[in-house]
């Protein structure tokens, strides 16, 4: 049961690696899109904002380190755990500016407009930043999580090599008997017809003069 909690790293391999580039995307994207016309409010670079922080750069950071465990952990509890890690982080994504109007005691955190001069670019920023990132990393992560439930032949052939082998029971006393009784039986039957034989005197060059005396005493 223990080996079937380990599942190759390979399984989680390309998801996990897609995450922490999505997380890279969503955590650094509001520090160094000024850079490129592609911000929030305020567009200046390398300007931390209560609702940078909390919508953004921790989600950001939580799916960075979800992908990374779910890259290099081979254990499929702990990958799950990076996977999940990351499914709640995109949600947060998705779902952090509807909640916070919502919310009075994150009043502060205001996650600002888009930057773009026409409606199309603000879309796309209104996408990237927030929505669209969201459930690209909820995608993810499910992904991840559908292929770490699903026990397959691979991980039944794994779990049967790390099974113990078991070991070859020690010989019976009968079978250590047995040769002995065996050789036993054997020498006697040789002994028998070697006494039979002498008894006969069949085959032996002494025979005749046996024979010899035996006709002298009948005289």
């Amino acid at each position: 049961m223990t080996a079937m909690l380990q599942v190759p790293r390979s399984r989680g391999a390309v998801s996990g690696l897609l995450l922490v580039l999505l997380g890279l995307w969503g955590a650094l994207i509001p520090l160094v899109g000024p850079y490129f016309h592609f911000a929030y409010t305020p567009d200046s670079a390398w300007t931390l904002t209560a609702g940078r922080v909390w919508l953004e750069i921790v989600p950001g950071a939580a799916t960075f380190l979800g992908g990374i465990i779910l890259l290099a952990s081979a254990s499929r509890p702990v990958a799950m755990f990076g996977a999940e890690l990351a499914a709640a982080a995109g949600a947060w994504f998705a779902l952090g500016m509807l909640i916070i109007p919502l919310w009075p005691a994150a009043s502060t955190l205001d996650p600002g407009s888009p930057a773009g001069t026409t409606t199309v670019l603000r879309q796309l920023e209104h996408l990237g930043f927030y929505t669209g990132l969201g459930v690209a990393i909820v995608f993810m992560a499910a992904l991840a999580l559908g292929r770490l439930t699903v026990v397959g032949v691979r991980d039944a052939r794994l779990a049967d090599r790390a099974a113990p082998v078991a070991e070859e029971e020690p010989a019976t006393a009968d079978t250590a008997t047995t040769g002995p009784v065996g050789r036993r039986t054997t020498t006697g039957s040789t002994t028998g017809t070697t006494t039979t034989m002498r008894a006969t005197g069949a085959g032996r060059p002494g025979s005749l003069h046996t024979f010899g005396r035996w006709l002298v005493a009948r005289r």
